[in-house]
C-alpha cells in the first residue's frame, strides 16, 4: 500500500518541512490548517533579565512593541526561535531542546525576573522557585476547517506530521466533524505532549526521537514502511 505523508503546519514552517522532505527522499503533501495572527499588546513597564519565546511567531508577528524590548536577551525554545531571533537582531542568552519547561528547569538558580512573549493557547510551566514570570500574548493561530476535496487526502494509512498540540487538537476536532476515521490514520508527532493532545482512537502514533524536522520525517518514512 502506498502511504501518504501529510503536513498540516502552517507557513513558514510548511515549506521548511517540505523542503526537507524532498532532501530525504520523502513525498510529502502540505495541506496548512492554520496560520499566525498578530495580537494587539503592549509590553509591561517593568524592568526584566530575560525573554521567554516559544515560537519564532513571537518575531514575526510582533510588530513594533518589540522594539521597547530590544536590550534584553531571548532565553529561546530551540534553535529554529534562535535562529529567528538572530535574524531579526536580537542576542539569544539561552537556546533551550525539548520544550519551555526544560530551558527553564536548566536556568542557574539565581533570582531573575522574565517576560514570556506567546501565543493565545500556550503550555503551562511550573516555574522554578527563583524566577517570576510575566505573560503577554503577541499572536493567535487562525484554523481552517478541512474541506471534502481536502479531507479526501486523508486515505487510510495515511502518516500525518503534528508540530503542535494545538495543531494535534485541531485535527482531531476536524476529522470528527469531517468523518475522517481516526483509526485509518497514523500519526508522527514532534514530541509526547504533541501526541497526548490528538487524543486516542489512532493507527497508529510514533514520538520523533528528537524534537526537530528530520527525526519527525525520518519516524514518518518508518511509518509508510510499516505493516
Amino acid at each position: 500500500m502506498t502511504r501518504r505523508i501529510v503536513a498540516i503546519r502552517p507557513e513558514p514552517g510548511l515549506t521548511e518541512t517540505l523542503t526537507r522532505a524532498h532532501h530525504m527522499g520523502l513525498r510529502v503533501t502540505g495541506l496548512p490548517l492554520s496560520q499566525a495572527e498578530p495580537v494587539g499588546w503592549t509590553p509591561p513597564a517593568v524592568a526584566y533579565d530575560g525573554l521567554l519565546v516559544g515560537s519564532a511567531n513571537v518575531f514575526r508577528h510582533g510588530g513594533s512593541e518589540l522594539e521597547k524590548l530590544r536590550d534584553v536577551p531571548v532565553l529561546a525554545v530551540g534553535e529554529r526561535t534562535a535562529d529567528a531571533a538572530r535574524r531579526t537582531g536580537w542576542r539569544v542568552e539561552a537556546t533551550g531542546e525539548g520544550g519551555l519547561q526544560a530551558l527553564l528547569d536548566a536556568l542557574p538558580a539565581q533570582p531573575r525576573r522574565l517576560l514570556r512573549l506567546a501565543g493565545e493557547q500556550r503550555v503551562e510551566l511550573a516555574v522554578p522557585d527563583s524566577v517570576e514570570i510575566d505573560t503577554v500574548t503577541l499572536y493567535r493561530m487562525r484554523h481552517h476547517q478541512v474541506t471534502p476535496a481536502q479531507g479526501a487526502l486523508f486515505s487510510r494509512g495515511s502518516v500525518v506530521l503534528l508540530h503542535s498540540g494545538e495543531a494535534a487538537a485541531h485535527f482531531a476536532r476536524e476529522c470528527e466533524r469531517s468523518g475522517i476515521e481516526r483509526n485509518a490514520l497514523s500519526l508522527a508527532a514532534l514530541a509526547p505532549r504533541i501526541a497526548e493532545a490528538a487524543g486516542p482512537g489512532w493507527g497508529k502514533v510514533r514520538v520523533a526521537p528528537a524534537p526537530n524536522d528530520a527525526a519527525l520525517l525520518a519516524i514518518a518514512g518508518e511509518l509508510c514502511e510499516s505493516p
